[in-house]
């Protein structure tokens, strides 16, 4: 103990030495077990992107990549067919205005609707990409805006020439390709307004 005039008092642990009614080093078995501390975690929790990747009060499923390239310079255009048929009541699909365009059942989001019932809300995306290519004619490297497209995890599919596209990754559009969405019967033909018809 402390006789000193700073209001004194016992020093050291509490029950070390006894007499103030606490446990002695004895029952240290006794006392409650704290949990591990949570570590903390810092990945991507999406609020950013959801914050800022919202259309008409609609959270986009997809973000532009990286090497998004800017609208193209040639016109390309999605013919529309249904059961073998060019629909003729329907202008060609103009798809050469921006960076990229959104295709599924919400038209609140969606740049093409695809009304089937066998279609996503947000079901794919064609995405413009820069592309670099050695040109021989001009002894240089040369950069593109190509067209790909992606299937954005839709439960029926896309699908490009008849073939599945797997989610979330991104297949080169050639022109003439015929694309698909789940089951319906619309197919879409890609073309340059200057192709050969």
């Amino acid at each position: 103990e402390d006789g000193g005039e700073d209001g004194g008092g016992v020093y050291g642990r509490k029950g070390a030495g006894g007499g103030d009614g606490l446990a002695d080093d004895d029952d240290e078995g006794n006392e409650p077990e704290l949990p591990p501390p949570v570590a903390p975690d810092f990945g991507l929790s999406g609020a950013l992107a959801k914050e800022t990747n919202t259309v008409n009060g609609v959270t986009l499923v997809y973000n532009e990549p990286m090497d998004k390239s800017p609208a193209p310079k040639t016109k390309w255009r999605l013919y529309v067919f249904k059961d073998g048929q060019l629909l003729t009541d329907s202008e060609p699909l103009r798809v050469y205005g921006r960076s990229y365009y959104l295709f599924g059942r919400d038209r609140a989001v969606a740049d093409i609707p695809t009304d089937h019932p066998s279609c996503s809300k947000q079901h794919a995306v064609l995405q413009y990409r820069t592309k670099h290519r050695y040109d021989d004619d001009l002894g240089m490297e040369v950069t593109t805006s190509t067209p790909y497209l992606m299937c954005l995890e839709a439960t029926n599919g896309t699908f490009i020439n008849n073939d599945r596209l797997e989610p979330r990754r991104y297949y080169q559009l050639l022109e003439k390709d015929l694309v698909k969405f789940g089951t319906s019967t619309r197919e879409y033909v890609l073309l340059s307004e200057d192709a050969r018809r």
